[in-house]
Order: structure tokens, then sequence, then C-alpha cells
């Protein structure tokens, strides 16, 4: 089972944390655009309304200025237009004087203005245009009815040329009485090749006077030298002439001519603004002066933008929320199915005794690994029970079968009670004593109870002891046993635990070295080594040699491979003192044994 915590982005806390949070945002989300987007509708409805009602009066209020020097007269007609309405409407001068009032209500010396009314320079976001300067306002570019009907002929003889050319033509009359002929059915660009375009520079004898005086003003405005001058036509377009100062005449510029170098650069951009500015100096005595218009609620004095849940909005907001909350409730249903069924598996697994399928990164995964591993550990710890109860009683049965043998070969009086049979059942007990004892060690490991009096204990000292102990099974087989400790080196150890572990190692490569072979016993520091040339340990068995009553050959028999608990008695020891054993071998050549102690 691995360690540890889950990995944030696999906890299942973060996975409900975010279906959670995501479920709240769609919900958020989709409330908060309903109502904004129904909100916004009906808003946009009432202010299209108050726009349209807005602009009616700023249009009028407009083309009142356009036509008269002063205020004097709006007031009816301000009384009039806010009665059909049902709305407060108030002029006053920049400086929030009252020019004009439809009726009492809340100060307006904090109001923000629905427009300003200057005829002379439009609101265009009310207007839509792109021109400034109001058409009606004619000032002294106003035609007399007397000078029309030539204008009115020039007009209608284009329309004739127009129509025998493949198009049409619309006539209409402009506020200052000067016709306007708009085509139509036809390229404009391609139908001026074939007839004159004379209405928009075709000049009476009342538009002499203020033309001439407009473009004295352009030609002062853009900078032009006193020679040459920038002349406007009757429809406030624009062309260049030279001035000859001897008869007082100017001559036009054709447009292929190089315009002369004045210092100033003479613009298209600029000559419109210059044109601007100066109808609007010539055009300022003939209407009124700029004004503060405010529409408002005659009760509060705001501007009045309503909203009503209308049925419609209402319809929207319910089928809106129940869509909300019918994909909650299935978003939930879905993510809830969704962790309840590794939890569901786990409990069949549990039942039936299988393993857990482990498909997930988070806890409950987590849990499935645990599951198995402590499924695997059971069995094997089942596997392992069976194997050393089997094991121990294989071992127990030889000695007390070879006891009770003896024993009942003296009752029968087939074997003589001597000093000999005494030996051979002192030799059985002593083997079972040995088997009992090992189990007991192991026992006390396993249990944890196995103690170990640790104090400092000098390496040398301890082999030494081992080795003398050993020596005379060595002798006996043939090995040549021997001590090589480098220095004097000090652990804290048990010195009794210590030589059983250490003795277990020797008396293991005694027992698996051919005579004339050798067991060295060594020591560099806190490790310990117990080296053999003995058979070898082929890699295969390598990780079995610490289980218990296994033997490399099965042939063995106790008295040749021993219990088959000192190596698992050896590990035990090692972790008891906080150490490791390790083993590495060589078939044919020999086994190393290593022992590190803290």
């Amino acid at each position: 089972m691995t360690g540890g915590r889950v990995a944030v982005r696999h906890s299942l806390v973060t996975r409900l944390l975010v279906t959670s949070v995501l479920i709240a945002i769609a919900a958020i989300v989709s409330t908060a655009w309903l109502a904004a987007s129904t909100a916004t509708r009906a808003i946009r409805q009432e202010q299209g309304r108050s726009l349209t009602e807005d602009k009616g009066v700023y249009d009028m209020l407009v083309g009142y200025a356009a036509g008269h020097a002063d205020w004097s007269g709006v007031s009816a007609l301000i009384q009039q237009r806010a009665a059909k309405l049902g709305r407060r409407i108030t002029l006053t001068t920049p400086d929030r004087a009252v020019i004009a009032d439809s009726g009492p209500g809340p100060s307006l010396a904090a109001a923000r203005p629905s427009a300003t009314v200057d005829p002379l320079n439009l609101d265009l976001a009310l207007t839509g245009g792109t021109e400034r300067i109001d058409a009606r306002v004619t000032g002294p570019f106003r035609i007399p009815p007397d000078q029309r009907d030539s204008l009115r002929k020039i007009a209608a003889d284009e329309v004739s040329c127009l129509r025998k050319n493949g198009a049409d033509g619309k006539v209409t009359e402009q506020p200052s009485g000067r016709p306007v002929v708009t085509v139509i059915g036809a390229d404009a660009g391609k139908i001026e090749l074939y007839c004159d375009r004379r209405v928009p520079f075709e000049i009476t004898r009342s538009e002499v006077k203020p033309l001439r005086n407009l473009s004295t003003l352009v030609s002062r405005c853009v900078g032009m030298p006193a020679n040459y001058e920038v002349g406007v036509w009757p429809d406030f377009s624009t062309y260049f002439a030279k001035v000859d100062a001897a008869n007082g005449t100017a001559a036009e510029i054709p447009a292929a001519a190089p315009m002369p170098d004045t210092g100033i650069p003479a613009t298209a951009s600029r000559v419109r603004g210059c044109v601007e500015k100066s109808r609007r100096t010539m055009l300022q005595p003939y209407v009124a002066p700029a004004a503060l218009l405010f529409v408002t609620d005659p009760g509060t004095g705001a501007d009045q933008t309503r909203f009503t849940l209308s049925r419609p909005n209402t319809i929207r907001i319910v089928a809106t929320t129940g869509a909300v909350l019918l994909a909650t409730i299935l978003v939930t249903v879905l993510v809830g199915r969704r962790l309840v069924r590794p939890l569901r598996a786990l409990t069949d697994a549990a039942d039936r005794h299988h393993p857990a399928p482990v498909s997930t990164q988070d806890e409950i995964g987590r849990l499935a690994r645990a599951l198995n591993d402590s499924t695997e550990r059971r069995d094997r710890a089942e596997a392992q029970r069976r194997a050393m109860v089997s094991d121990v009683a294989h071992e127990l049965r030889t000695p007390l079968t070879n006891i009770r043998s003896w024993l009942e070969a003296a009752q029968d009086d087939l074997a003589p009670t001597d000093a000999q049979l005494l030996g051979l059942l002192h030799e059985e007990a002593v083997l079972l004593q040995h088997i009992i004892d090992d189990l007991s060690d192991l026992a006390e490991a396993d249990a944890g109870t196995l103690r170990i009096h640790a104090e400092p204990v000098h390496l040398r000292d301890v082999l030494t002891q081992v080795v003398d102990g050993h020596r005379a099974p060595a002798h006996a087989a043939g090995v040549h046993l021997s001590v090589a400790v480098d220095g004097d080196p000090v652990v804290a150890a048990d010195a009794v635990r210590l030589r059983q572990l250490v003795g277990n190692l020797v008396s293991n490569g005694i027992r698996y070295t051919p005579r004339g072979g050798s067991v060295t016993v060594g020591a560099d520091g806190s490790e310990i080594t117990v080296r053999d040339t003995g058979v070898g340990i082929v890699p295969a068995d390598l990780p079995r040699i610490f289980d218990r009553f296994w033997r490399a050959d099965e042939s063995r028999s106790r008295s040749t491979g021993g219990s088959g608990l000192g190596l698992a008695i050896a590990r035990k020891l090692a972790e008891a003192h906080g150490g490791t054993i390790e083993v590495a071998s060589t078939p044919g050549e020999g086994t190393v044994f290593t022992i590190r102690l803290p």
C-alpha cells in the first residue's frame, strides 16, 4: 500500500468542491444572465421610448431656436409638449437659470441635462446625422420667394436630362428655399457625364453678398495669401480662386493646377472646419442662444427609466430558474452515482473476497488498494501460518520419533539401556530444545517483545568470542575459520543477541562450505561481514533465504541443513538492533552476509 496523502488534484474532497463550485457558478451565471438580459431588454425598451420622447422634444426646440433669435415664445410650446408626454420639460441657460419650465418640481441644480439645445452645434447622438449645424438655420442665406423660380426651372431641366439618360430624379426644397435634385435609379457619378449639375452652383442675387462674406471669413481662417481666396458655393462646398486686385474679380483655379505654397496646409478637413466655424459666426445673430434641456419625472426630478416585470419576463425567469434547478439536480445525481459506484464495487469485492477494482487515484482508490493489500497480507499470513505449522510438525516429528523408537526398543529389551542409548536420547532432546528455542525467539520478535539491551560493545571482542565458539565444528568440517577486524570499532548493541546473530551466520557458512574452504568474520566500523567460500546461492533463491524453514537444497535434512530458522532469526535480531542484513552470493564461489548496525 502506498503511504502518504492523496494528491490534491485526485482528492475526493477536491472533486466534490470543484463539482459544487461548478454547479454554483453555473446557477449564478444563469441567474445573473437571466436577470441582466431581462432587465436590459426592459430597460432598453424604456430607454428607447424615453430617447424617442427626448429626441422629439430636442428636435422641436432646435427647430424653434433655428428660427428665432431668442426663447421668449417657447413656454407655450413646452407646456403643450409636456402635457402630451406626461413629463416635466425644463429649459435653462448654461448656468442653470430657468428659461422655461412646464411645471413645478425638484431643483435641477445638480441634475444631468438630457441635451444641450444649440442649432449651431447639434447633438449627433440624438440627430443621428453628421452635420453639426441644423439645416433649418438659414440666416442671410435664405432665398426670397421671387428668386426661387429660376432655380426650380434649372432643377426641372436637370431632372429631364436624367430621365433622357435612363435615370430619374427627385426635387426637394431646403429650408433656405434652394431646390436639391436627388438622382434615382443610376450611379450619380456616371449621370454627371451627360447632365450638368447646375443647381448647387447657381448663385442668386440674395446669396452673392453672404457667400462673399463667408468666403472672406473662410480664407482668413485657412490663412490664404492676399491674392488667393477660398470660394464657397451655395451648398457650402468650396473651391480655390485667384483674386485680381485691379478689378476685384476672382478666377477659379482648376483642380489639376498646383496650389501656391502659403506655409499653411489647406487640407480638405481644415477647409471644412473653417467653413463650419465661419458659418457659425454669420448665423449666430439669427438663432436663440444655447440652452440646457431637462426631460424628467415630475415627482422625482430624475430620468424616468421604468422597469416592469411583464408576463413574458416572468415566464422567462421561471423557465430559466426551473432549467437551472433541473440541470443542478441532474448533475448532482450523475456525480453522486459516479462517486458511489466504486464504493459499491468495494462492498461487492469484500463480500465475495475478491480483489477490489482500483480505477481512481482519490481516497476511494487508496481505500481499494488498502483493502487489496490487507487481503493479500491476510492470505499470505494464512499461507505462512499453515506452512509454519506443517514445518514445525515436520521438524519436531523426526527427533520425537527417534526418541520414541529408542524408548520402545529399550522397553522391549531390543536395545540395551546403556550410556550409548542415553547419549542418543540426549542428542535428540538437545535438537528439540534447539528448535523450541528458535521458535520462541521468532515468536518474541513477531510479538515485538524481543528484548535488546543496547550498550557500547567492542566488536573485536564479540566476533572473537563467536569464532572461538565455532572452531570445533569448523575443524570437524575441515573449514578454516578466521576473524579480520579493522581497528577496534565500538557499537551500541546487545552483546548476547549480537553473538547469537553472528553465530547463526557462521554456523550457516560452515554448514555450506566444503572441506578445505574458509569462513571469515570481519568488521569495518559498524558493518559486520561473514564471508565463506561455499557452494553459493543461485539468484532465484536469494529472496527466500530468510524465510522460515526454507532450505536451498530441499533434499537436506535438519541434520545436514539445520532447522531452517537460523537466517530468519538473524534478520529479526538485526532489525531489533535497528539495523539491516543483506546477502550477496555467486554460485560455486561463496556467499557474503553483511550486517549494518546504526
